[in-house]
């Protein structure tokens, strides 16, 4: 049949080129971008994924660069801190000169004074001035707050980490399970003899205790009084003190005590030799033979979690709350049952490591001031001394001739700053480089899944690219042929 109204032929022929030049469109912006999804209609579904994973690689890549400069802020403070070190070193070097003091002359003692409190001006500078990018390091900056501490129950508190969540404060409840003890031997005054009160027999005792041993002897006719007393001359090279249990009644008998708690601390009390057979000890009035005893750790629960104890101090460490407390001694000798409580209302550095925003994926770390005043915290009989006090006019100075003192402060401060620089250490090996390497493993699947979804694949658009080129060249051809085959028709009019 021959119509010239109407062209099927060539309708069919319009709608496969316009499908041809469609995809030939396609596998050209796909070329050119290099992407297979270019917008939603290319893939709805594979657009929403590939979508999700990208915000994950920006999370991520953004949880590197957090990683890595929270690395970079905690060498520094450790560089600053490795200074500190030094100079704490050096100033125990001094301190040990002046307790020579047969050998040395007031003249060098003062010059050591001189000289420490140069170097204690100089900690106390570093804190002021240590900063990384305008961010101050430490002087307290990063240290966490607290609030209703009750210095009669907690001496010191040093709070290593917080996870606060949403909780804008987090209160800490300390509860004691098993107070402290020193190591503790009874000796009876009460004994069978013309004079009560007193030893029958000469006896020679050995007293050890943690600090050392010594000999001491008695003759018969000794006072429980005379002993304590004995006893308490050597309680520095010893570690042990006597004390009566009644000063008024020499019949009531004295207990021999560590001279600080817990479980590393013992007390050792054994005749040495013939006689002495009244001088028994016991493991308490009424108890039965012992010649040795050992404290006891204070046990208590933090916010229902058991605490690990040393002497009087107490240490925490859970994901939610990583914490140190010094407990007073009336406080960690306290009866079972005894509570205290404090806040910690903010502070810290919180470092954000995975690639969303929540609790578990930012980490807080306190970091504590390490000025004169806030460290070397030691409490010596019942007054809390620090670093500062160890300053020339000072109760601990050279000058003032508390060797013992201001060593067991310098101690305690050595160990504060060496503690600090471990966990720092530990805080940038252990989860700061690791949480690097792992995001980067993520990352590098991440990028991979996204690429499979939204990358274009070049072999197989360039084929595709080659097939409509060859069908758009057919269809425009074969448009041509049936936009002329209705020009037959005027055959049939001659």
């Amino acid at each position: 049949m021959a119509r010239i109204n109407t062209n099927v032929s060539s309708l069919i022929a319009r709608n496969n080129l316009g499908r041809t030049n469609e995809n030939l469109s396609v596998r050209l912006q796909r070329l050119s971008t290099g992407l297979r999804i270019n917008r939603g209609a290319d893939d709805p579904a594979g657009l929403i994924v590939s979508e999700r994973l990208r915000s994950e690689m920006k999370g991520i890549d953004q949880a590197i660069d957090n990683s890595e400069r929270a690395s970079s802020v905690i060498a520094t403070t450790e560089g600053y801190l490795a200074e500190v070190a030094d100079l704490l070193n050096s100033i125990k070097s001094l301190v040990v000169q002046a307790a020579n003091t047969g050998g040395v002359s007031d003249e060098e003692i003062e010059a050591n004074q001189l000289e420490i409190d140069s170097a204690i001006g100089s900690i106390t500078r570093i804190s002021n001035t240590a900063s990384f990018a305008g961010l101050q390091l430490l002087n307290g900056n990063l240290d966490y707050t607290t609030s209703s501490v009750d210095s009669t129950d907690i001496a010191g508190v040093q709070v290593n980490g917080v996870q606060f969540g949403a909780n804008g404060s987090i209160d800490v409840g300390i509860e004691i399970v098993d107070p402290a003890e020193t190591a503790s031997l009874f000796l009876s005054g009460n004994v069978t003899g013309a004079d009560p009160g007193t030893i029958q027999e000469d006896v020679t005792v050995e007293i050890a205790g943690n600090l050392g041993v010594q000999s001491i002897s008695f003759v018969s006719g000794t006072a429980m009084s005379a002993i304590a007393a004995a006893v308490n001359t050597f309680k520095d090279t010893t570690g042990v003190t006597a004390t009566m249990v009644d000063p008024l009644d020499q019949t009531a008998g004295l207990e021999f005590n560590s001279t600080s708690f817990g479980s590393n601390e013992f007390v050792s009390v054994s005749r040495l030799g013939a006689g002495g057979g009244d001088f028994n000890t016991f493991d308490a009035a009424s108890g039965t033979a012992a010649t040795r005893d050992e404290g006891l750790d204070v046990a208590a629960v933090v916010n229902g979690v058991l605490a690990v104890g040393d002497g009087q101090s107490i240490s925490l460490n859970t994901p939610a709350l990583t914490m140190e407390l010094d407990l007073t001694e009336a406080f960690a000798t306290a009866v079972a049952g005894t509570q205290s409580q404090f806040s910690i209302t903010g502070g810290g550095a919180q470092f954000q490591l995975g690639p969303n925003i929540s609790a578990t994926q930012s980490i807080g770390v306190g970091v504590q001031s390490i000025s004169a005043t806030r460290i070397g915290g030691s409490t010596i009989e019942g007054i809390r001394y620090f670093l500062d006090s160890i300053v020339g006019g000072k109760d601990n100075s050279l000058l003032s001739g508390n060797f013992s003192a201001a060593s067991d402060i310098l101690e305690n401060a050595i160990t504060e700053v060496s503690v600090l620089r471990g966990r720092l250490g530990a805080f940038e090996r252990n989860t700061l480089q690791t949480n690097v390497r792992s995001l980067q493993i993520g990352l590098e699947n991440i990028t991979a899944a996204e690429s499979k979804i939204r990358d274009a694949d070049f072999a197989e658009e360039t084929a595709k690219l080659t097939r409509a080129q060859i069908l758009t060249q057919a269809g425009t051809s074969v448009l041509a042929t049936a936009n002329a085959s209705a020009q037959n028709v005027l055959a049939l009019l001659q």
